[in-house]
């Protein structure tokens, strides 16, 4: 799908993980003046679902995503970078799956058919939080939040995960600015993983925040705030103005 550059403040495309909605981002002051277009994970593949990314808004824009969501955000660089004028991404993995992610994904689809949500619900909720120790209103916060996602969009998130691909050839393409950010109480997307993304991206930032885990912009949703900020404007500084139509 064509699409013709506009003129104005760089709209932001937000994706979130896994069993995750916009309300994940609700702590979160996005820079004024900039329109935010939140996109849902409900297909069963990572190109259909970059391909929502990349329809959201026509011309450039600033892409934030976590964890499935940047996912999500390395393809969509990966197949039109020159709409990409800016990139956050936050709590993730570029890497390929590992077998045992496949089978973990398979085992939660298994048990959502059998009409048992609530327990793949119960079974992500650790990993989201700092050590696996979530306290009582996070828990309460999160199960809230993916019971929202619901069942049939969880197993399309499932489906999906299990097209990823490595995408460190993506990001070492990728020209703009790009702020990495990581948990360092992240069990499942430890900080490793971070800076090898960091790595990958020529010139990409990437911060560590010591207190949080997995779900940053509840966990520190100030640091998220100003590295927003941060990136669009230097996103805004890098990219060519145009004309509007």
């Amino acid at each position: 799908m064509a699409h013709e550059d506009t003129a104005g403040p760089l709209p932001l495309v937000v994706v979130p993980g896994m069993l995750c909605d916009a309300s994940l981002w609700g702590d979160v002051d996005f820079p004024e003046g900039h329109d935010v277009h939140h996109i849902p994970l409900r297909r069963a593949d990572i190109g259909a679902l970059a391909e929502d990314v990349l329809a959201a808004v026509p011309g450039p824009f600033v892409l934030v995503g976590l964890s499935l969501g940047a996912i999500v955000g390395f393809e969509a660089l990966r197949r039109a970078p020159e709409r990409i004028a800016g990139l956050c991404v936050m709590a993730t993995n570029a890497g390929a799956p590992r077998p045992e992610q496949y089978a973990a994904w398979r085992a939660m689809d298994e048990l959502i058919a059998a009409g048992r949500f609530t327990d793949v619900v119960e079974r992500t909720l650790p990993d989201m939080f700092p050590d696996r120790c979530p306290t009582p209103e996070g828990a309460r916060r999160y199960r809230a939040m993916a019971h929202a996602v619901g069942a049939t969009a969880a197993r399309a998130q499932l489906a999906a995960q299990a097209t990823r691909a490595d995408a460190s050839g993506a990001l070492r393409t990728a020209r703009c600015p790009t702020v990495v950010l990581a948990g360092a109480r992240d069990t499942l997307c430890p900080p490793a993983f971070h800076r090898a993304i960091a790595d990958a991206v020529p010139g990409a930032a990437l911060t560590l925040l010591p207190e949080a885990g997995h779900l940053l912009p509840w966990q520190e949703p100030q640091a998220v705030t100003a590295a927003l900020h941060e990136l669009v404007a230097a996103a805004t500084r890098t990219t060519p103005a145009t004309a509007a139509p």
